[in-house]
C-alpha cells in the first residue's frame, strides 16, 4: 500500500478523518507510521525525527528550559465495518475516532503549526497499546530509547471528553480455584461440587463495599468484580474443579502489594487457592506539579479522576507527572459506532495551543 499523504496544517478534524482512513489494527501500524514519519519530516521545523519499529518519535532542542511530551498510540482495536470514516453533522464516525486518532491529530497539527512554543516538545506516536502489555511500544521505547521519555509533564491523548483526567487507577486480577470430588450427578452425594464451593466467594463479592478516596481533588472509586467463571465437566458429572477470575481496580494511593494484600484479606478464611495473574500499578494525579497545574489552568480548571488504567502509569513510575487529555468520549471507545464530537477536537486543540505558547 502506498504511503498516504497527511496534511498536518489542515483542520485537525479533517486530519482525524485522514488518520482513521488508514487502517492500523495492533501489529499492523506500519503504513500509518510511515505516513506520520513522512509528514513530521516534511511539514515541521526544528524536530529531530526517528523511528522505532512502528513507533515514530520527534523532539525539538530549542533550550527553552521545560519540555512537554505529547504521546498517543497509533493502533486501534479490530475494525468493525467502521472504516473509512464518515461525518454526520458534528459527529465523525470511524474506528479510532475517539480512541485515539483524534488525539493524535491534535498533537500532529500542533507540532506543525505552533510557531513560537514556550516549551520544548517531544512527540511519541507508538504501537500496540490496545493489546497485551508485553507488546506495548512505550515499553520498548523505555528500554531502548529512555532519554526520549524525559519531560516535565506528559500528556496522553486518551479520550477524556475534553476534560483533564488525572492519574489512573491500578488494576490486578487473581484466579480463585476451588476443588472437590468428581461423581456421577445421579449419585451427587458421593461427590463434592467445586462450583458450589465458589458460593462463599461470590457472596463476599456481592457484599463488598468499594472504597472512594479523594487525592488532589480527584475522587477515585475502587471496584472488586468477578469477571470470568469456569467449571464443569459434562452434563451428568459433579465437577471437581472450578475457577473464578476477580478484577480489583484500586486507587493510586495503594501500592500493588497493598492492593493484593487487600484482596487476600477479603477472601481470608475461605477454602480456596488464589493466583495472581495480572497487575499494573496506578498513577497519582500529580496536579500539584507546576507544569501540570499550568495545564489545568489552561483548561479552565476542569479535571477529574481517571478510573481506567492508561499509560500515564508508565510515566508516573519514571517520576514524570502525566495526565490524560484528548477529544472523544471514553464510553464510545472500541464500539462499532465509535465516534467523536468534532467540537471537542477544536476545543482541545485551542486549549493545548494556549498551553504550549503561554
Amino acid at each position: 500500500m502506498a504511503v498516504p499523504h497527511l496534511d498536518l496544517h489542515a483542520d485537525p478534524i479533517d486530519l482525524t478523518a485522514a488518520l482513521v482512513d488508514v487502517p492500523s489494527v495492533s501489529h499492523d501500524e506500519a503504513v500509518l507510521a510511515d505516513a506520520v514519519e513522512e509528514a513530521l519530516r516534511e511539514q515541521t521545523d526544528g524536530f529531530e525525527v526517528i523511528r522505532s519499529g512502528n513507533a515514530v518519535l520527534a523532539r525539538t532542542h530549542r533550550g527553552l528550559g521545560s519540555r512537554v511530551l505529547l504521546a498517543g498510540h497509533l493502533d486501534t482495536v479490530p475494525i468493525a465495518d467502521n472504516v473509512p470514516s464518515r461525518r454526520d453533522g458534528d459527529l465523525l464516525y470511524g474506528c479510532g475516532t475517539s480512541d485515539m486518532k483524534s488525539g493524535d491529530a491534535v498533537f500532529l497539527h500542533l507540532a506543525a503549526t505552533v510557531a513560537d512554543p514556550a516549551h520544548d516538545l517531544t512527540l511519541v506516536f507508538y504501537d500496540c497499546e490496545e493489546i497485551a502489555a508485553e507488546f506495548n511500544g512505550l515499553g520498548r521505547i523505555e528500554s531502548e530509547l529512555r532519554d526520549w521519555l524525559d519531560a516535565d509533564v506528559a500528556i496522553l491523548g486518551e479520550p477524556t471528553g475534553g476534560l483533564i483526567e488525572a492519574g489512573c487507577q491500578g488494576t490486578l486480577r487473581v484466579r480463585i480455584t476451588t476443588t472437590g470430588v468428581r461423581a456421577h450427578s445421579a449419585r451427587s452425594w458421593l461427590g463434592d461440587n467445586a462450583v458450589h464451593r465458589l458460593a462463599p466467594v461470590l457472596d463476599r463479592l456481592a457484599r463488598y463495599e468499594a472504597r472512594s478516596v479523594d487525592i488532589d481533588g480527584c475522587v477515585y472509586r475502587e471496584g472488586l468484580s468477578a469477571v470470568r467463571i469456569a467449571g464443569g465437566v459434562a452434563g451428568n458429572v459433579v465437577p471437581d474443579e472450578a475457577e473464578l477470575d476477580v478484577n480489583f481496580r484500586f486507587a493510586p494511593d495503594r501500592t500493588p502489594d497493598a492492593a493484593l494484600a487487600h484482596v487476600r484479606e477479603v477472601f481470608d478464611g475461605l477454602d480456596v487457592a488464589m493466583e495472581l495473574t495480572d497487575m499494573s500499578p496506578g498513577a497519582l494525579p500529580g496536579l500539584s506539579h507546576p507544569s501540570a497545574a499550568a495545564l489545568v489552568a489552561a483548561a479552565d480548571g476542569r479535571f477529574r479522576a481517571k478510573y481506567g488504567w492508561t499509560d500515564v502509569s508508565r510515566f508516573a513510575a519514571l517520576g514524570i507527572p502525566a495526565v490524560n487529555y484528548g477529544p472523544g468520549d471514553p464510553n464510545l471507545a472500541h464500539k462499532r459506532d465509535e465516534h467523536v464530537d468534532v467540537r471537542h477536537i477544536t476545543e482541545v486543540t485551542s486549549v493545548l495551543r494556549g498551553y504550549l505558547t503561554r
